[in-house]
């Protein structure tokens, strides 16, 4: 077979890999064939553009076309894609049925990467203020595109309703409430997000408690735009989470990574991550992440897209690049593959399924390819 080097057809503008890594199209199909989960990705980074582009005509949103095109533009210095998640709840989604039709093509791509299981993130809190919808009439938009898509297309998943940072926390607590009042086994717990800078976790802590007395799972964004390590530890410790979303920062207190590492706190990590891209040297941007870091100090991760449309990377992309840039071999990859299995919400029944089958299906899938590291 000859070896050759592909262009990062399923994956943003990232730098070169320097690892000497070859991605052989077999190899590439395996990334694609794999059996995986995904823990770590935003409703709305996962709307297709010409999705955005037909509900920007719909709703006469004060959008223009080459607005559009730069929203979905990845250069070789990323830009953050919060103003353009802002742009959605503000002007485009402004009906339970746009919620149904993003939740359901959102899975159907997930499902063609051979994604078998989704928990993904939306926040109510902007929606609810920006459209004037109720909460319950949302969810069961997005619950209708879930069971729509597991009929059609075989992919279980998940809602994680996300604290908007940004807003007050007696907002948090409003939103709790809510999805309390309408309880559904498909809304399964709680997350963060939007910008960690000056909103640190522990001014959530009323909403997180509220949310465990319920029952409810939790996560959190934490570490993420190079915020202190101690935004995780009051995640973790203070939050009571049961996974860390990003994390990063974590390296910068080594004894506390070795003790999450040992009470085996996942972390579902980004690869095409914005923040490192932008800050970290090209040519070095890899290797310096703390990914590689937070490996070394034993910690479990997973990796995920986060906002796969507008990142430009699909689910086996995100692993391939884990593989090509960041130096994992398959076996380590398949060990990350049952940490996601381990750290998802999905039942101890259906979880046990996929330990049992994935790693023999990997091994098949990976029998007669040919890897050549460098050395």
């Amino acid at each position: 077979m000859t070896i050759e080097t592909l262009s990062l057809s399923t994956i943003g503008n990232v730098p070169p890999s320097t690892t000497g890594r070859i991605v052989t199209p077999a190899l590439r199909r395996f990334f694609l064939d794999m059996p995986k989960v995904e823990l770590h990705c935003h409703l709305l980074g996962a709307v297709r553009a010409e999705t955005f582009a037909a509900l920007a005509a719909r709703h006469a949103a004060p959008i223009s076309a080459a607005d559009i095109r730069d929203y979905y533009t990845r250069g070789a210095k990323p830009v953050g894609v919060l103003r353009v998640l802002r742009a959605l709840e503000r002007h485009l989604l402004l009906e339970p049925d746009d919620f149904r039709r993003i939740a359901y093509e959102y899975l159907a791509d997930a499902a063609a990467q051979n994604v078998r299981h989704a928990e993904f993130f939306w926040n109510p809190t902007a929606t609810i203020r920006d459209t004037g919808l109720a909460y319950r009439e949302v969810q069961a938009g997005i619950l209708t595109g879930m069971r729509d898509a597991a009929r059609d297309f075989g992919i279980s998943s998940l809602l994680i309703p996300s604290i908007d940072r940004e807003a007050d926390p007696s907002e948090a607590v409003e939103m709790v409430e809510l999805m309390i009042a309408s309880r559904d086994p498909c809304v399964a717990g709680i997350g963060i997000d939007y910008r960690e800078n000056d909103r640190p976790p522990e001014m959530f802590a009323e909403a997180y408690a509220l949310a465990r007395r319920a029952g409810l799972r939790a996560t959190a964004h934490a570490g993420e735009f190079g915020m202190p390590w101690t935004n995780v530890a009051t995640a973790v410790d203070v939050l009571g989470v049961d996974r860390v979303d990003h994390g990063y920062t974590i390296i910068d207190n080594p004894d506390l990574a070795a003790d999450y590492a040992a009470r085996g706190i996942l972390f579902t990590v980004v690869p095409t991550n914005s923040y490192y891209l932008r800050t970290l040297d090209p040519g070095r941007w890899a290797a310096d992440h703390p990914i590689r870091r937070m490996s070394e100090l034993g910690l479990k991760l997973h990796p995920n897209t986060d906002d796969p449309t507008l990142h430009n990377v699909t689910p086996a992309g995100a692993w391939e690049l884990m593989y090509s840039h960041f130096g994992y071999d398959l076996a380590e990859l398949e060990a990350m593959m049952l940490n996601g299995v381990d750290g998802s919400w999905a039942s101890e029944d259906r979880k046990r399924a996929w330990r049992a089958e994935w790693p023999a299906l990997v091994r098949g899938l990976s029998q007669g390819l040919q890897v050549r590291d460098p050395g």
